[in-house]
């Protein structure tokens, strides 16, 4: 079954209150999903709108296309940094947990990305855009815990 996942994240101040929007379709069917966290990043909820979509999908082994304008996250999988940085045990890189959970998603599946320039006019990541906010902007976000964590710790070098 090949399903496409169109991504976006936003977060206000970076950081700041984020949120992050997906739009899952395979033939007939659509499912949008959305999130928002209190005090995030922008590449942090870039990254968990395709986390999100993928945890969201029944079964294995799915054919998935992500279209996203994350350069982020496109590039991290696609030009391969992410695997040496997973060898690396995530040394000195933000967003470890996150990454470790996309793996987990990512690795049921036959993932391919398509980078997109975002605000370019395409619908469905403008929708994503929409959802991305106005899940920030909802009241009584949860916190995002590990970047908040992670934050209170101090930089990473």
């Amino acid at each position: 079954m090949q399903i496409t996942i169109h991504t976006d994240g936003a977060a206000s101040g970076n950081p700041g209150p984020g949120g992050y929007g997906a739009v899952l379709e395979s033939g007939k069917h659509r499912r949008e999903l959305w999130g928002g966290y209190r005090r995030t990043t922008n590449n942090r909820m870039e990254l968990l709108a395709v986390i999100a979509a993928m945890e969201a999908l029944k079964g294995t082994g799915h054919e998935v296309l992500v279209v996203s304008d994350s350069k982020y996250v496109v590039d991290a999988v696609e030009k391969g940094w992410l695997f040496d940085w997973e060898k690396k045990g995530f040394a000195k890189k933000k967003n470890p947990d996150l990454w470790k959970r996309f793996l987990l998603a990512y690795r049921k599946h036959q993932v391919r990305f398509h980078w997109i320039r975002g605000h370019a006019g395409h619908p469905l990541n403008e929708l994503c855009d929409r959802l991305a906010v106005a899940a920030r902007e909802q009241p009584g976000l949860p916190a995002d815990e590990e970047y908040e964590r992670q934050e209170a710790a101090g930089p990473l070098f």
